[in-house]
């Protein structure tokens, strides 16, 4: 019987070792990978770039021949993630929401006058516009945003896009109260997410919380 419990005691103590061990390499190579996040632009950019294409509306391609049109879709391999640009709204008020704290609310695309999600926190009400967007974000937007803000009493809005804003959208911007988040402040706001749920990361990277291959 001692025996028994010797073993299982060894049993043991290789088991929290082993694990100890894993979680080291496991926090070592996460710290690596959000340095590299948080100091590449290069990085942040081609996440960003992918989340433009994971979101972005797609438009059939029609060609007229002599006498048949057909259409063709865009292909993509089974592995890319595929959303609707409505889901965008979505994930941006969550990012928002985990990383800025407060609560989000999505507006109903018929529904919003230029308003996607509405942000409640401690200093008052936010409104948020989202845009998937390849090309440079004018001042239009924040125009509508800011008139909301007037009609809402909200305090201050936020313009998100995956891309970046024309120098005219941020010289218009200056004296009001609204946060404009391209693509690279995006990605940085979605790693905060991401870093303050543990289990969103596992999601996202599963292969940083395996187990070490025994040696033998």
């Amino acid at each position: 019987m001692v025996y028994v419990e010797v073993a299982i005691a060894v049993l043991l103590l290789a088991a929290y070792i082993h694990f100890q061990r894993a979680k080291r390499r496991n926090s070592y190579e996460l710290d690596l990978i959000n340095r590299q996040l948080h100091s590449s632009e290069e990085v942040k950019w081609t996440l960003a770039m992918g989340l433009y294409l994971r979101f972005k509306q797609e438009e059939d391609l029609a060609f007229e021949g002599d006498e048949q049109e057909r259409e063709v879709d865009s292909q993509y391999t089974k592995k890319f993630i595929k959303e609707d640009p409505l889901i965008f709204e979505d994930f941006v008020a969550d990012i928002f929401e985990r990383a800025k704290g407060g609560e989000t609310d999505v507006l109903p695309s018929r529904q919003d006058f230029g308003i996607d999600f509405k942000h409640k926190t401690e200093e008052g009400l936010f409104l948020g516009q989202v845009k998937c967007w390849k090309d440079d974000v004018d001042f239009e937007p924040i125009a509508l945003i800011h008139s909301n803000m007037v009609k809402k009493q909200a305090v201050g809005g936020y313009v998100i896009t995956t891309s970046d804003f024309t120098d005219a959208a941020k010289e218009y911007v200056e004296p009001l109260n609204i946060e404009l988040i391209n693509g690279r402040k995006l990605v940085e706001l979605w790693m905060e997410a991401l870093q303050s749920h543990e289990e969103e990361i596992k999601k996202v990277l599963p292969g940083l919380y395996q187990a070490e291959p025994e040696e033998g």
